[in-house]
């Protein structure tokens, strides 16, 4: 793999800079038990210059390749062109997970349908046409995935779906309703509209204290510079936390944690503060095995910080598109 192709994939991992956009809206598909949500804005990052530059060959690669990417192509939906922003409401543990997607874009509603139901019949295995009493669904199996698919059309312009027939059916009854009122519990709506609805990504969750365990065990141990177990009985005063990623010729990371009080926040801003320090340490050892990547250890070196205000402790990481271009060969 190319210098190029692997900075391509190591800038698609952070995204499954600009000035402050304005807030995010809620999407009034997403039903009151959704614990987090994930917003992707497919048509900014896709229009990014740095992505044009470096990652949208390697993006198209990735896909050409990718299970779910495949079975979208075969109902004629090219996820680069048609799609314009992906919302994602999750919620419950391990043993009940479940999450309503709706995504935004243009759509051939008849064209769709008829390449399900012939995918349908040649590969019945992986796709299916599920009759409901509210509407006509198409259900898709993924490798690895435990569940499979529901998914069904509110209008041309509006897919929704879950990870249940049940869910994907009150997806779509919400979203043919007139009214569009949001339907997140009031902590978490508060959270979503502090975010920004002009960033490539964000991430966002209210945490359940009474089920938050920290981290799990094992997690973290090992790590040089990290109290794995100190750090887990940090994060138990962990209440939200929030992720924004934009692309625009640069790259900006934010992540937010939001801590039960001050002095948490403080405890935990110390633990990060270490960590990163450590981590630092260890990125010279990374130019010496590829020097072709030193600007942008350089860069993380410089812009990696962490912060605590109030209770809220951030982590933040800034790359200039010019380090990412000499990175891949672009430069000096």
């Amino acid at each position: 793999m190319s210098r190029l192709s692997r900075l391509g994939a190591g800038l698609l991992a952070a995204v499954v800079i600009a000035a402050p956009g304005r807030a995010a809206e809620i999407d009034p598909v997403l039903p009151a038990a959704t614990e987090s949500v994930v917003a992707v804005n497919m048509r900014q990052i896709i229009d990014a210059n740095l992505v044009k530059k470096y990652a949208l060959g390697q993006l198209k690669q990735m896909m050409a390749g990718n299970d779910i990417a495949e079975q979208l192509k075969g109902l004629g939906l090219d996820p680069l062109k048609d799609i314009d922003r992906v919302s994602v409401g999750s919620w419950g543990g391990e043993e009940d997970a479940n999450a309503v997607f709706v995504v935004r874009g243009k759509f051939d509603l008849e064209k769709m349908f008829a390449a399900a139901e012939n995918l349908a019949k040649t590969n019945g295995d992986k796709v299916k046409i599920v009759s409901d009493p509210k509407c006509k669904l198409i259900q898709v199996t993924v490798e690895q995935s435990p569940k499979p698919l529901f998914f069904t059309f509110a209008d041309d312009k509006t897919i929704v779906g879950g990870l249940d027939q049940k869910a994907a059916v009150a997806a779509f009854e919400t979203a043919k309703a007139a009214t569009g009122k949001p339907q997140l519990k009031r902590e978490l709506a508060d959270l979503v509209l502090k975010q920004d609805e002009k960033a490539s990504l964000f991430a966002c969750a209210v945490v359940d204290k009474d089920k938050f365990k920290g981290l799990p065990p094992g997690v973290g141990a090992g790590i040089p510079g990290l109290d794995a177990a100190k750090v887990g009985e940090q994060l138990k005063a962990l209440r939200n936390y929030a992720m924004t990623l934009r692309l625009t010729d640069d790259v900006s990371l934010e992540i937010d944690a939001g801590m039960a009080d001050t002095e948490s926040a403080g405890a935990f801003g110390d633990s990060l503060s270490q960590l990163i320090g450590t981590a630092k340490g260890f990125l010279p050892l990374i130019t010496g095995m590829q020097p072709n990547l030193k600007p942008l250890v350089d860069e993380v070196t410089n812009t990696l910080k962490s912060s605590v205000k109030g209770s809220d402790v951030t982590l933040t990481l800034k790359l200039s598109g010019d380090a990412i271009g000499k990175a891949a060969g672009g430069g000096d």
